[in-house]
């Protein structure tokens, strides 16, 4: 067994003094743990021990380089190892689970398998497989292009044959796809219908990148499990996201790390224009979807321009920027983004749950900028940083 010794934990329970003991992966004990000889010790005194982040919307084969477009056609190979790079970054931040909502090939799956096996070091992956999109629509060229309901059923199902942990879609146009109308639906009702259906003989959740009011309403009435942006949410939207209880991704990072660079930095003309026109509907979304009480699962579109992997705990800033508390932004990025996910024994330091642990030097309840300054990262039981 190896103890964190000393430290105070801090997680959606709150703040108590307590050790934390390890062993095969598992949190096994928290309070007063005695060691034998054979035990190993780190010592955290006046040191939080919290759980790992879950960023539940990163795209692994992306850098956030300012155009997106250039990495189409690269090799597989490079890919890969740009994949491998992110994995990494993200663990080193105190990301100990993403979800990777989109994906060239098999590339997300593979990296998910990668890392479970020990190939690599990364933090647990669950993938998506292929973007299903219509013809030409937003990320067709890393997506699976269908047409029509029963296209849209078959593009689902061979995600699924792939091993996907979520199936994820194109709802409207977006901000990075030249040409594509940020607010105006994509795919129609029936072939979000039709993609719901195929998830759920799985029982696998769904999630649907949505910015304009009607392709979110659309979601949301055909059982989407996940809102990915949110963006032109309004107060009925968020009511109706409320009561069926569809989760909301914001991903505020995508669109700040695009205005607060602009042109200037190479991101595309069209991208910041459609990101500026965006950004204040993005900002009155939090106002509606917190009166409603949306729930809501911390993500952040990492690999979008300048949104580095690196950088993903500034996602809880924001978040605390835009009207969350920190106890709710945490809450985000554990315990409601675990949910999101279907994990259960994630986001909690509690007797049972996976060690997937990090160490902080000050309370994030008090300073959500805290999450930014870690000293010891734990991912399945392993000490990693």
């Amino acid at each position: 067994m190896h103890v964190l010794r000393g430290g105070r934990v801090v997680d959606v329970d709150g703040v108590r003094e307590a050790d934390v003991g390890i062993e095969d992966g598992r949190i096994v004990a928290v309070g007063d743990v005695d060691v034998d000889e054979d035990d190993t010790e780190t010592d955290v005194s006046g040191k939080f021990v919290a759980p790992g982040l879950i960023d539940a919307h990163v795209h692994l084969m992306m850098d956030g380089r300012p155009d997106m477009s250039t990495i189409e056609g690269e090799s597989e190979a490079t890919a890969a190892y740009r994949v491998a790079a992110n994995l990494e970054a993200a663990l080193d931040a105190g990301v100990t689970t993403v979800r990777d909502l989109g994906a060239r090939d098999s590339l997300a799956l593979d990296a998910a398998r990668a890392v479970e096996r020990g190939v690599v070091e990364g933090p647990r992956v669950l993938a998506a497989g292929q973007n299903v999109v219509m013809t030409g629509g937003h990320g067709h060229w890393f997506g699976r292009e269908a047409d029509g309901a029963t296209a849209v059923r078959r593009a689902a199902r061979e995600q699924l044959k792939r091993g996907a942990d979520v199936v994820k879609c194109m709802a409207t146009g977006g901000v990075l796809t030249e040409g594509a109308n940020t607010g105006l639906p994509e795919l129609t009702p029936a072939e979000l219908e039709a993609l719901v259906d195929a998830a759920a003989s799985k029982d696998v959740p769904t999630a649907a990148h949505a910015h304009g009011k009607e392709g979110i309403e659309n979601a949301v009435r055909a059982g989407i499990t996940s809102v990915e942006h949110g963006t032109f949410m309004d107060r009925e939207t968020a009511e109706s996201m409320a009561d069926h209880g569809t989760y909301w991704v914001p991903t505020t990072a995508a669109l700040t790390g695009i205005v607060d660079n602009g042109v200037e930095a190479g991101i595309p003309a069209e991208a910041v224009a459609k990101a500026e026109a965006a950004v204040d509907a993005h900002e009155r979304a939090f106002e509606h979807a917190l009166d409603a009480g949306v729930p809501i699962a911390m993500g952040t579109d990492a690999g979008t321009p300048f949104n580095f992997f690196t950088d993903i705990p500034q996602e809880l800033d924001l978040l605390v920027d835009r009207g969350l508390t920190p106890e709710h932004a945490l809450e985000a990025a554990t315990v409601a983004a675990a949910d999101l996910l279907g994990l259960d024994d994630v986001g909690t330091v509690a007797e049972g749950a996976r060690a997937d642990l990090v160490v902080l030097t000050e309370n994030p309840l008090e300073d959500v900028r805290a999450w930014r300054h870690l000293t010891t990262v734990v991912a399945d039981g392993d000490v990693v940083r």
